[in-house]
Formats: C-alpha cells, structure tokens, sequence
C-alpha cells in the first residue's frame, strides 16, 4: 500500500509544467479563405500590400502559401467572369496584381499566364483584342527573368489557341499581331519557330469555278450587272467594302494602243490563270515535266496578258489613288484572293493585284534556283527551265517597273529584299546557328618582348642560305634559283609564239574560200594588231624591209603580211589532218547510225523522236493514248489543257514517258504503233 503520508508531501510540492510550443498547423481552406478576402480588398484598392500582410501573417510554409494565393487568384477570377461579369478592366487588375505577387515572391510564376489563358477561354472575341493588346504592351515583362522561363510555354499555348478561333480571312490583322508578338517574344534562333524543313502550306488551296458549264464569262460585262457579286465562303468578310473598293478601283483602266479597252477575258484565261495558284502554292510540281509544261504554257499566255494590255500613265494613277484614300479605301485588305468571274477584269486591271502575282513568280523563281538544304535530289533544273526563269526573271521586272504608280521604285525594293532572303536562306541551311556570340574571358594575352632580327635570321647561313622575305610563297620564289638573273635567262622563260602558231587563224581568216567576213577577222582587233607587229619585229625579215606600197591602216598593212606569210609557210602536215578525221570518227550521230537494228530498239525515246511523232499523229493521238493504256481521266486532262491536238499529242506521249521511266524505250512505242494501226510511223521512228 503507498504510505498517505508520503503521497501526501509529494501532492504539496508545487509542480511546475514546461509545455513546448509545437508549430501550427496548416488550414488550406482557412488560408484560402483569407487570401481570396485579401485578393478582393487589395482589388478594389489597387494595391498589393494587403495581399502581402495576409500571406505573411498566414501560417506555413512558403510553398503551401504559393499555392493557396494561386488558387485563389483563379477563385476571385472564376467570380469576377460568372457572378459579376466584370469588364475587361477588373480582369487586367486581377492580372497585374498577380504579377505583382510574383514580382514581391508571394505567388507562383505560372500565375499572370494562367489566368491570362482563362480569360481569353471565357472571353468573345472582341474582348479578347483588347486582353491582348495588355499582352502585347507587356511584351518586355514577359521576356524578364522572373517570367520567361516559366510562362513561354503557356504563352505559346495561349496564342496558338486564340489562332484556332479566329478567321485568317476575316481577321487576318488580329492573327498579324499574334505572329509578330511571338516574334518579338522568342528569339531569333527559337527552332519552334522556324520553318526548317522548308515545308509549304499546302492547305491554302485557292477555290474558283472550274466547270466551264456553269460560268458567266461572255454572258453580261460585269461592270453591267448591278446585283451583289458572289464570293466563296471564308474569302471575305464586309459584302459591301470590296464591292465598292474594287470598282472604284475599276477606275484605273488598261490601255492597248492610243484607245482604252478592257481585256478580252474568256473562260480559258479564267482557269489557267488561277490554276497558277496551285503551282505558287506547291512549288515541287514544276519539278515533273508534265506540270512544268503546263506550268509554262498557263505562265505565257498570262505573262503575255500583263505586257499587251499596260496600265494608265503614273500620274493619272496617283490622282487615282488620293481618291481612293480620301474615301476610306486605302485600308481595306484581303488576305485571300477573290475569284469570282465577275470580278477577273476589275483585278487584272489592278496595280496592286499586278504586283501580287508578277511577284509570286520571283518567289517562286527563287526557290526553284537557290540552294536548299532538305530539297531532294530529284528537285535539279534542265539547263531549258533555267534558262526560261532568267528570261521571265527579266520580263517580270520589266512590267513591274512599268506598272504605276513608282514602278522603278517598287521594282528596285523587291530586287533587293529577294537578294537579302539569300542570306536568310544560307542561314538556315547552316542549321541557324544563335545570333548571340558568347563574350571570350578577359585574360589579356603575355606579349613577348620584342627581339631585333639578326642579320643571319633574314639572309640566311651557309653556301646554301635561304634568304627569308617575310612570307612562305615570297620566301619560295626569291629562293627558286641562287642567280635571278641566269633564272630570267632562263629557256623556260622563252614565252615568244611562233609565226606559224600566232598567224594560223589569220590565214584561215584571209583565204576567200572560207569567207570571213572583215569585221569579224583578228587583223581588225587593235590587240591583236599590237602583239603582231611586236611579233613581226622579232621573228620576220619582211618587217624592216622597204617598199613602194602605201597602208593607209594597220589592219590592212597585217592582211598584206599575212598573204606573204601564208606563201613561205608550210601547208598544214598530215596528222593534222588525220587528227580531224578521228574527231570525226568520235561523232556521236555517225556511232549511232553503226549501230545494230536490235541495239537502236532498246534505245530510250528521245525528245526529237517524241515530237516527231506528235506532229504526225495529229487528230488521231486518242487511237495511241488506248494502245498506250492511258487512263480516261488523263485523256480528259490532256484534252482541257490544251486544244491544240499537236500539242494535246505531245503531252500524250510525255505522260507515257514520265509514267514509263526506263522503260519507254523505241521498241515499245514502236509495238504500241503497229498495233493501233501507224505502221508508217512505227517504221518512221526507227530511222529518226
């Protein structure tokens, strides 16, 4: 049993309790509920020092309270867009007040862009232009250490959603600005950014009537019919703005001669001229020979269109143009190209619609030419398609500087914007290396003293000495030979030509058989003259010998010479003569014509051969194309290309060839004859 005396004393004693203060504990929903009673009052003050007092008054630790002001910001947002339904204003507070947070270290990083994104979600369109416009205003904030890093992503993200909902045709000016704010955002070298592959918009497929059934071409002039012109869907936006734009840009008319006249537009012109689009949009099709010769057809009769029928003078057009700016037309703008029927004399009759296509050809022009890293090996121009792209280079610069108005200017600032894309496009072929060179350490280099050369360093040592000159290659002339002057002795040194070599083509020039005409003869070259008589000075006995004749010219003095010379030169020798005989044995024809049957057979079918045949088969080309086993639908595409049936012919054969490779040798072209029943052509190709 305890003693109650000694529990007694040990109850007496005063007892002392030391209690050791434990940390208090996090309360997400009490911490939340502060902070979005803060986030309210710091609002409605335009201040952040309320929200702070709150967070650091807040017990936890710094990452919980991060994340509790995150999810109350977007609590407070959530509210202000469905409750209140506040203005764009009371969004940019919110906003700015969070950047803010992130700048005294209160909140997350990713805050500003996440509430950014759920605003433009929530938000129609044009609210959304004015949330952007803050974003554009604050492009240096968003590039600052404290935000890039963590909110490049998100503003990536966000613009390429707003991309999504809005029209490229409808808003082109609104897209404009989201594709210039992320240039300025990322850097130069963001491969994000960056086409590297060199690939193209296919998607952006130009629509226009290509059923000539049910076009109105030749039906009623244009300028006639008063009702609403048809345009595709997505291609414009105000009916009312381009139909009073383009007439009144209709004003500016053509010109053939001393009388004004529209152009003759047909329904042909029609389809080849917009089916050009599909060829500046996918430049690789020019690359097929059956594409290209279509390419180069539609290009001419277009290109022939723009130089026949030429624009007004440059300062009727100005006059023009300030009419057209004092009513409100010089900001309307179409990001896609209007291809009504109606409208085909309106535009070909426009300078800016003009310069927009002349310079798709440069464009296009440019690719085909340069140099592209991911091009493939397939893609290599013929000498014939670079030569006809420098022709038409020519041409189209040519036009551009007679479109008015300023087309001398115009023509100039495009040639030099297409010659600075070539380092653009040397740039990315070397992988777009930063543009930001890294700044070398600051050691400074130990020069070593400066030691005075003895003699011996530069003339050298011994009976060999080397004399030294400085630099590796004059070290290595001065030293070739010990005595420069035995080296100019030298009979390696002997550069004289003889009378023979020097005169040959004189005398073939002066003898009449080969008639040559004066102006093209070397007597007549005042250089050639000079190195004659110098010639002459040093190698001929007739040069200082007196005579009674009178030469009124050197030329005429050097052909006298030159019939002398070819009297007491010797006639040219027999090998040379056989030299020309085996050249002629080398001729490739004369190896062909020795040739067997069986070996000429399985030859591949040459272009001469092809067009041959074309201009023989004539009307008949669609009896071969189904010995040829060419589709319907091919026949039906070579017949709406051209209406030309020699023409329509060749473009037959050249798809059978394309389609054939290796094997569109002359024995089954041959067997492809005889079957359809051209025998004589058959036998005919053979012996081209």
């Amino acid at each position: 049993m305890c003693n109650p005396l000694r529990l007694t004393y040990r109850c007496s004693r005063p007892v002392h309790f030391t209690r050791k203060m434990s940390p208090s504990l996090f309360n997400f929903s009490d911490a939340k509920e502060r902070f979005t009673n803060a986030t309210r009052i710091a609002l409605d003050n335009k201040t952040s020092k309320t929200l702070i007092n709150a967070f650091n008054q807040t017990p936890g630790t710094e990452t919980e309270k991060k994340t509790t002001l995150d999810q109350a910001f977007r609590s407070v947002l959530e509210e202000e867009i469905i409750q209140r339904k506040a203005s764009c204003e009371d969004f940019l507070g919110l906003i700015y007040l969070s950047i803010d947070g992130v700048t005294e270290g209160i909140c997350s990083a990713t805050t500003p862009f996440l509430l950014l994104g759920d605003v433009l979600d929530c938000l129609p369109l044009d609210q959304c232009d004015k949330i952007f416009s803050f974003v554009e205003e604050n492009v240096s904030t968003w590039k600052s250490n404290s935000f890039y890093s963590a909110g490049k992503n998100y503003l990536l993200r966000m613009c390429n959603d707003l991309l999504r909902r809005l029209s490229k045709s409808q808003n082109t000016v609104f897209c404009g600005r989201i594709q210039l704010f992320l240039a300025r955002l990322f850097p130069l070298s963001e491969k994000s950014g960056l086409n590297l592959q060199s690939q193209f918009n296919l998607e952006n497929i130009t629509v226009f009537n290509k059923n000539e059934q049910e076009s109105t071409l030749g039906q009623k002039h244009p300028e006639e019919r008063d009702d609403g012109m048809e345009v595709e869907e997505g291609e414009m936006g105000d009916e009312e703005a381009p139909t009073t734009f383009i007439k009144k840009q209709a004003s500016l008319k053509i010109q053939s001669g001393p009388e004004k006249s529209s152009i003759p537009i047909d329904y042909n012109l029609y389809r080849k001229f917009w089916t050009l689009q599909d060829y500046f949009r996918n430049p690789l099709q020019c690359y097929e020979k059956y594409s290209w010769l279509t390419f180069l057809k539609y290009s001419d009769e277009t290109l022939s269109v723009f130089k026949s029928y030429k624009l007004d003078d440059m300062q009727v057009s100005k006059k023009k143009l300030e009419e057209l700016k004092t009513t409100g037309g010089e900001n309307v703008y179409f990001a896609k190209f209007l291809t009504s029927e109606k409208l085909m004399d309106l535009q070909l009759s426009d300078s800016n619609f003009r310069r927009h296509i002349l310079l798709q050809y440069l464009i296009l022009f440019q690719y085909m030419k340069g140099q592209v890293k991911f091009k493939s090996s397939s893609c290599v121009l013929t000498d014939e398609q670079s030569l006809w792209m420098e022709d038409t280079t020519k041409l189209i610069y040519q036009l551009l500087k007679e479109i008015p108005p300023d087309g001398d200017k115009f023509a100039s600032v495009v040639e030099h914007i297409l010659n600075t894309e070539e380092n653009w496009n040397t740039w990315k072929n070397e992988g777009c290396p930063s543009f930001v060179k890294e700044r070398p350490a600051e050691t400074k280099p130990i020069r070593p003293a400066r030691k005075r050369p003895a003699p011996e360093d530069f003339l050298g040592k011994g009976p060999d000495r080397k004399i030294f000159m400085g630099n590796d290659e004059l070290t290595r002339l001065w030293n070739l030979n010990l005595d420069n002057m035995e080296a100019c002795k030298s009979e390696r040194r002997e550069f004289m030509p003889s009378l023979e070599e020097f005169f040959e083509d004189a005398i073939e020039q002066a003898d009449p058989v080969n008639m040559v005409e004066d102006e093209y003869k070397a007597v007549n070259n005042s250089n050639y003259g000079w190195r004659a008589l110098r010639l002459l000075a040093r190698r001929s006995p007739h040069f200082f010998q007196p005579t009674n004749q009178q030469f009124k010219s050197l030329p005429e003095y050097l052909e006298n010479m030159v019939i002398k010379l070819a009297k007491e030169l010797p006639p040219p020798s027999e090998e040379i003569k056989t030299g020309e005989e085996d050249d002629d044995n080398d001729d490739p024809l004369l190896k062909e014509s020795n040739e067997s049957p069986e070996e000429q057979q399985q030859k591949p079918v040459t272009g001469q051969q092809l067009d041959a045949i074309a201009s023989k088969l004539g009307e008949e080309w669609k009896s071969l194309a189904h010995h040829l086993e060419m589709k319907e639908t091919d026949i039906h595409e070579i017949e709406s290309d051209s209406e030309d049936v020699k023409m329509r012919a060749k473009l037959l054969l050249v798809a059978w060839q394309d389609r054939e490779g290796s094997h569109a040798i002359v024995e089954n072209l041959v067997s492809a004859l005889n079957s359809a029943g051209f025998s004589d052509l058959a036998d005919s190709l053979s012996e081209l």
